[in-house]
């Protein structure tokens, strides 16, 4: 089992949970988050003022995927995530031990 998690830019959220739902990714958290890569924020023109925005609106997605599913849930984040431009994100993947089902006590990749 793994866990994939990734930032991606807010307005393309939506497209990234059709593309997951597509492969067969089911179930994924979401947590609207602010940051910065390479980029390191712009700046912006407020009321003729112009000032640096440090950290960006980003959205990170959490997906916990069979080791079968992460090359698909990966090509599908990537394909629906990609605009071109700087910004677009990053993808981790990390192993995960142990997972459990707290309503039926499942475990394992049956939890998930």
């Amino acid at each position: 089992m793994k866990i994939v998690m990734a930032v991606i830019k807010p307005f393309k959220l939506e497209e990234v949970r059709d593309a997951l739902t597509a492969v067969g990714v089911h179930g994924l958290t979401v947590t609207e988050v602010k940051g910065y890569g390479r980029q390191k924020g712009h700046t912006e023109i407020y009321r003729g003022a112009e000032y640096a925005v440090s950290f960006l609106p980003k959205i990170k997605l959490e997906i916990a995927v069979a080791d079968a599913d992460v090359t698909r849930a990966i090509e599908a984040i990537c394909a629906a995530a990609r605009t071109g431009q700087i910004g677009d994100g990053k993808i981790f993947v990390s192993d995960i031990e142990h997972a459990v089902r707290i309503r039926t006590g499942e475990t394992d990749d049956a939890a998930i």
